[in-house]
This record gives C-alpha cells, structure tokens and sequence, in this order.
C-alpha cells in the first residue's frame, strides 16, 4: 500500500519505503544505513545481512523478517522517534492530515516509543523478537562499557504472552524445552540459531545474560538477576483473572456474558464468590507487587505478543484498552523513551460496527506490513484450499450445533457431514505421505463452537472408528481439570505431535487458536460459530506452517502456487491446507481467491496422489552384492623426525679463517637492475640487503640463521614433478 491519505496502514508504507532507501547496497555492506548507527548495530546489520556471511549459513531471514528487524531500528535508532507523532512526522506527515489521525496518534497511551509488527502467522515473529532484545541488550552493554548513558537501549525486557500455550512456548525458545523437570538450554533457538543471531565474538555474553536473567512469572520482583532481567508473562498476572481464563473476542452485536458484566461491576461480590478468597486477595497483592516493580525500572522494552489482544470491542462498536494494557500504561508514566513498547500480531486491529458499516480498525502504531498474502505469495506458509460439496442443489451445511429446550447440544448433520469430509482427506493425505516420509504424519484439528460441543464431536469421531488415543481434546478448562502435574504431560504429548502417530485428531474450542505451533496440521474442521473475521484468521494461522521444508519440495509447492494463482486445482497436497466447507470463511476465501492465493479440490483429487509425482526410491533387492566401499582418510600420519643429540660444547673451535674472512664470504646481498622491456634499457640497480650478518639485533639474527638453515631442508623434501 501507499503512504496516502485514507490508508490505515499509511506509517507502515512511509516508513518502509525510507528504510529501503537507506539500505540500498545493505547485503554488500555499502548502505548509508551503515553510516547512521552505532558500530554495534552495524556489526549486527553485517552479520544479519551481508550476502558473504548469508551465503555460509543454513538458515538466515527472510525478507518479511528482514523488513521487520530494519524498520524498527530505522523508526527507533536513526528517526530516534520518541512517541508516535513524532515517528509520523518524519515517516508518514500527510497522513497526519486524515481526519481524526492526528488525536488518535497524540494520546497519552502513545507518549513513547511504539512499534507494532504486522507478520502473518507462521512467519517466524519469535526470531525477531529475539533477534530486537539482542540488539537492544548489545547495545546498552556497549554504551556502559564506554560510560554513556543512550536512553534508547535497554537490558531489561518483558514478553507479554496472551496465554498459557503461547507463554510456555516463549519459554521454550529463550530457556529450552522441559526435560525431566529442567529446561535444556541446547534446544533454545538462542543456542540452536546462535550463528544467525549473535556475532561469535558476542555469544558468550548473551548466553549468559539470558541464562541468568531469566525470570518467570512467579519469580518477577522476586528472583535476583545481574545487571538486567528478561520478564515472562502471560497478560493475567498483569490484569485481576485466573491464568486459565483465555480473552474471547465477541462477535460485533453479541450479547455480553452476564457474569462478565456483573463483575465489571461488582469486582468483590458477597458471599462463597472466589473474588473474596484468600487465593484471590493473595494474587491481587502479588500483581501489585510485581507491577510496582516494574514500573521503578529505570528502562523497559516490553513485547507484547500476539497484541490484538490489548483492545476489546464493546457493545457500541467502539475498541477500548483491556485492564492488562492499562497496567502497562502505568509501568511507562515516568520512564519517558525510556520505555518502549513492541508489538506482534498477524490481525493488529478489532471488527467495528455491524452490518453494512462493519469495518477494521487498524492499531496506528503498525511500523511493517507482512501479512499472509505476502507469505504465501514467498512460499513461507502452506498454501490453502477450500473443500466444498459439488452436488447440484444440495443444502447449506449446518455448522451450528442443535439443541432442545433445555439448552442440551446434539451435532447437527452438517457438523456430521463435515467431519466425515475432514477424516476422508486426513485418511488420503496419511497414505501419500506415508510413502515419502513415514515419519511425518499429517494431522487434523477441529475448532468446536464451546466446551459443551467438544465432547459431542470426540464421541463422534470415536463412533466413526477412531481409538481413544487418535483423538485429543483440549480446551481452557483442561489444565484446571487435571491438575499441574497431570497437565504437564499431556501439554508435551501437545507441542511434539508432529513426530508421533497418535493423536490423529486434535479437538479445540479457543485454547489453540494462538501458540499452537506445530507443522503437521493439513486439515481443519471449523465448527465454531463466530463470524468474527479475527478469529478465522486465527483458526487459519493453526495449521499455515510448512510441513515439507526440504530443498527436494520446493519445486513440487512452487508448482502448486503457479497453478493456484491461474485458477487451477494444486498437482499435490504437500504444504497445502485443507479447509472444510464453512460459510463463515466465505468472504475471506473470495478475496484470496481473486489474487489467485487459495483455490479448491475436486472429486477428481480422490484418484491421484496427494504427494504429486514424488517418489521414495529405495535399494533393489541384493544391492549389497554391487555395494562397494569408499576410502577416506580418518587422519594423516605425523612424521617425526629422529635426531642425534648434539653436544655443542664439546665441538672443537673453528680456526680455518678469520671472522672478518667470513663476513666477506657472506657477500653484500643481492643486486637488482630495472630493464625495459622495448628497448632493452637497463637502468636504476639496487641492492636489497639481505645478508645474515647485516642484521638489526639479535632476533633479526636468529631469524635469518632459521630462514637459511631451513630453506636448504624444505629444497629436499620438496616432490619433484617430471614434465
């Protein structure tokens, strides 16, 4: 989009299109970018970047993760922004014009630095959060170490996670993932991607500032840290609610939850209620103690992710900050730029109004725009299609439950018919691709409407001849259910589905649909009632991230996009979402479909292969008659060499010939003379000087006496080549 008036994303556009003009020449390290930041950031920007160092590594950025990291250190470090009118000032000053734009922009909740990351679901967000606090962290070191004080740099942080799953995964990247109760810091993507991430002359202090600063959300205020603090959190230790309870977003014009709204009004209700427990009283104090703490942090960079959360819609249309977000708005009163707030999200605004007016609300603070079109489009996500019925006339599908007079829910036929539909294709896709990878099993997710549904369409799948432990469902309530310990496995059996057969079927309501990052997701059943376009673009972003990242796909899934985009149904399924016929993704559907971004299956699908023409080839059968072994050299053999000792004192003296005889031998070095080479002109001879006993002391003595014992040896042991 352009930078124009009437453009929600206007701030994105600006300043996107003045960070590309400073990094003109950035991977051959001639960009002015260079030339406008601190030598730190331009060590990191180099390491990042530069096409030589890129070109020895693995795994680098992609361009939605480079457009990221640039832009923020642009708005941050070279526009040196200190609140949000100043950053649309010298990014985007016309769209300051726009009604309303200037006031929305010059509110107090954005008086400091602001960023907001727009990148799709599945585009690697957590790389650039990390890949942010690193340069922050190099940053604020270098500057102490030279005794500045750059209030822009910070090595205090807290991540701001929306839930339990998304806040145990934060913790998994930056400690590593639980093993027997420890978290392994080997399998941290700090230590896995260390060679992207950190400079090697850099890795030591960053391993240890993270090792030993680390805190979770228990031990905030209370765990001793060295000279810094990475806080983890989930927005409930910020806000009044159990950990438990996941933020819902309300369709426009639904009913609010009568308990919600009794205690928005009565916080304290009389009575057994919880909100006079000891329990709660203890959690209210502790969230006190804990935002009391950070907010006399003299600095802090706070990441909040997955930060559509920060506003919710009320009945009137209109979006408003929730409570943890007013806690953060607290935190920042008196650290001035010295707090900076960055924000990620692939649906950064909320649904206002209804009917014809229904419209999005952009967050203003959106700094880069990388959103799924984009993603697709780079072959960073899998690419969709829709499964629809093709007979003539046939009825739209029920995806609502039905039930009786009491409230009682029974699975409608269309619910039936669709999660016959999904275990077809899951059953097709678990043939194919058993043939190129056995160990790569694809899986399928179904998003029920409420918790009273998910136990109605796990009884089904049963009936339909699944065993108990092929389907697993799992909703916000689960945790509570069985307890910490008991919840503890069944979360890791969760997050490491993708190398195991069983569960085939994962069951949800609300509690996946964020930091529920798994591979094997090809097929989604969304049952789920809500019309709320953020919440199918979340139900969407479960199963967007590749499954099939080898180099022998990429031609197979470059060919599945070409014919999308003309309209044609995919040769394969590798990397390709399935989603069940759903009217709710109707709309969203014919837009991809009119930049050629999704298409459809046909029944003509169910005879070819999912997997295309890819092929495992095996060894024949008595291969091992023509096998034949290749030598290799494990190590060469040293030679040593043996020698006589030497008794230097007992040698006689050496009377032959005077040292001034001898310094006569060793003759003044040798003479060079410059010939031309026309006319044959010889001209300007000179001496070069290189005689053992012309020395400059003593060690220039020893030097030449090793040179010229040495050279006479290496003459003989050097091999001689016969022309």
């Amino acid at each position: 989009m352009k930078a124009g008036a009437n453009n929600p994303l206007a701030l994105a556009a600006g300043l996107t299109a003045k960070t590309e003009q400073l990094c003109i020449g950035l991977e051959d390290g001639v960009a002015d970018l260079y030339e406008l930041v601190t030598p730190t950031t331009a060590e990191l920007l180099r390491w990042w970047f530069l096409a030589d160092i890129c070109a020895t590594r693995p795994f680098n950025f992609h361009a939605g993760q480079r457009q990221a990291l640039l832009n923020s250190i642009v708005a941050h470090e070279v526009l040196g922004a200190t609140d949000l009118v100043s950053l649309y000032q010298q990014a985007a000053p016309d769209a300051l014009l726009e009604g309303g734009r200037l006031a929305e922009v010059a509110q107090s909740k954005h008086a400091h630095p602001k960023y907001c990351l727009k990148m799709a679901t599945g585009t690697g967000k957590t790389w650039v959060m990390q890949a942010l606090m690193i340069w922050s962290l190099l940053n604020r070191t270098a500057a102490q170490a030279e005794g500045i004080a750059d209030p822009r740099f910070t090595r205090h942080f807290l991540i701001v996670a929306p839930g339990l799953i998304v806040y145990e995964r934060l913790l998994d990247a930056l400690c590593g993932k639980l093993k027997n109760g420890v978290r392994d810091f080997a399998s941290s993507d700090v230590a896995r991607y260390a060679e992207l991430f950190i400079p090697e002359g850099e890795r030591e202090l960053v391993f240890g500032f993270v090792r030993g600063n680390v805190c979770e959300k228990r031990d905030i205020g209370v765990k001793a840290t060295g000279n810094g603090l990475i806080a983890v959190t989930n927005w409930h230790a910020l806000a009044d609610v159990e950990d438990d309870v996941e933020p819902e977003v309300d369709a426009p014009g639904a009913l609010p939850d009568p308990q919600r709204v009794i205690a928005e009004v009565l916080p304290l209700t009389p009575g057994k209620s919880a909100g006079n427990s000891l329990e709660t009283l203890d959690r209210r104090y502790a969230r006190g103690g804990i935002l009391d703490y950070l907010a006399d942090l003299p600095a802090l960079m706070v990441f909040n992710d997955e930060a559509h959360h920060i506003h919710e819609v009320k009945k009137e249309g209109e979006a408003s900050e929730v409570e943890w977000q007013k806690s953060l708005s607290r935190i920042a009163e008196k650290k001035g730029r010295g707090f900076v707030q960055v924000d990620f999200s692939a649906t950064p605004y909320n649904d206002v109004g209804s009917g014809k007016n229904k419209r999005k609300q952009y967050f203003p603070h959106i700094v880069v725009d990388f959103d799924l079109k984009a993603a697709m489009r780079a072959g960073l996500v899998k690419s969709l299609v829709l499964d629809r019925r093709k007979e003539i006339g046939a009825l739209p599908l029920e995806f609502k439950a039905e039930r009786d007079a009491d409230g009682n829910p029974t699975l409608a036929e269309g619910q039936r018919v669709m999660l016959r539909a999904g275990l077809q294709k899951l059953k097709k896709l678990e043939v194919d691709f058993a043939l190129l990878d056995p160990a790569r099993p694809p899986k399928m997710l179904v998003v029920c409407e409420d918790t009273t549904v998910s136990p109605l369409v796990t009884r089904f799948l049963l009936d339909e001849g699944l065993s108990d432990d092929e389907v697993m469902a799992i909703d916000s309530g689960r945790k509570a259910e069985l307890g910490e310990k008991e919840w503890a496995p069944v979360r890791e059996r969760l997050f490491d589905v993708d190398r195991h057969a069983s569960p085939r079927v994962i069951v949800s309501v609300l509690m996946l649909r964020e930091g529920f990052d798994v591979n094997n997701i090809c097929v989604i059943v969304p049952l789920r009632s809500s019309q709320a376009q953020i919440l199918l673009e979340q139900t969407l972003g479960r199963g967007l991230r590749l499954m099939w990242r080898e180099e022998e796909f990429a031609d197979s899934k470059r060919e599945n996009r070409e014919r999308i985009n003309q309209g044609r149904e995919p040769s394969s399924l590798i990397d390709i979402l399935s989603i069940v016929e759903h009217p709710a993704f109707q709309s969203f559907y014919d837009e991809l479909m009119r930049e050629g971004l999704a298409g459809t299956t046909s029944e003509d699908s169910d005879s070819t292969s999912s997997a295309g023409d890819m092929l495992t080839v095996g060894l024949l059968p008595g291969f091992e008659e023509f096998d034949f072994a290749i030598p290799f050299i494990l190590r060469e053999a040293e030679e040593r060499l043996e020698h006589r000792e030497l008794d230097i004192a007992a040698l006689p003296s050496f009377t032959a010939m005077s040292r001034a005889e001898l310094s006569g031998m060793l003759g003044r070095g040798d003479t060079f003379v410059s010939q031309d080479l026309q006319s044959a002109t010889l001209f300007g001879d000179y001496r070069v000087n290189g005689a053992v006993m012309q020395i400059g002391g003593y060690n220039d003595y020893l030097a030449r006496c090793a040179r010229r014992t040495l050279r006479p040896i290496g003459a003989r042991l050097r091999p001689r080549v016969s022309r």
